[in-house]
């Protein structure tokens, strides 16, 4: 905001440094020129600050899944939320797109797993959960299950589910 009003300010001022130049007062150029670079330094240094933004935003959604905590979705703006939906969406008809019939997940496994199932426990009340066998398990706060990996990896990015580790 700071370096907005900056803009801001040196714009006017190079308005008026303009219709003055117009005149007849040739010595303001070189001013209006200084000024100029300034401003073209000033936007090169938000759109910056922009792109770094939209990349971790981009990070968030590999890292917490579909959807973002009320920590972090408070910090952003309604453009950067709507960005966020409209790249989520986008990955999904991707990740739809290839693998076959029920798409390929490639925000699964994001390191390679040591083993299928992992003993996890859970940290607050879900409900029924169904695995591929068609076995619906009950998730209840404090409860321990030994699950596929892939199927439980989504809960543990939301904070629903915690891997034990042996």
């Amino acid at each position: 905001r700071q370096a907005l009003e900056e803009m801001r300010a040196l714009y006017e001022r190079n308005q008026a440094d303009v219709s003055e130049a117009k005149s007849g007062r040739t010595d303001l150029i070189f001013l209006i020129r200084f000024r100029h670079c300034c401003l073209l330094r000033n936007q090169r240094c938000i759109l910056a600050y922009l792109y770094d933004r939209l990349l971790r935003i981009r990070a968030l959604r590999w890292e917490y899944g579909s959807v973002l905590p009320n920590t972090i979705q408070f910090h952003m703006s309604a453009e950067e939320v709507e960005w966020f939906n409209r790249y989520k969406k986008s990955l999904a008809t991707y990740m739809r797109s290839v693998g076959g019939e029920e798409g390929l997940d490639l925000t699964q496994d994001i390191k390679p797993p040591k083993s299928l199932y992992i003993e996890v426990r859970c940290l607050r009340d879900h409900g029924e959960f169904e695995i591929d066998d068609g076995t619906t398990i009950l998730l209840k706060k404090n409860s321990q299950h030994f699950l596929p990996r892939w199927k439980c990896e989504q809960l543990i990015r939301q904070g629903i589910l915690e891997h034990i580790l042996s």
